[in-house]
């Protein structure tokens, strides 16, 4: 069998654990600061799981990581 390609953009965006899960890191975190609180703009730092129904789509997008 060939070799599959890793989707560059989506190994740009998205880590895998080690039990497997997809990881990605929050939306909003970008701009417009003043209208979040203290508290908000703190909890998006971390990274989040991708959505069960998304995940087998990104795990084709980046086979090898």
């Amino acid at each position: 069998m060939p070799k599959l390609k890793t989707r560059r953009g989506a190994a740009k965006r998205f880590k895998v654990t080690g039990s497997g899960r997809v990881r990605r890191a929050q939306a909003f975190r970008s701009h417009n600061f003043t209208g979040k609180s203290r508290k908000r703009k703190r909890q998006l730092r971390k990274e989040t799981d991708v959505s069960p129904a998304d995940t087998p789509r990104i795990r084709r997008e980046i086979p090898y990581l």
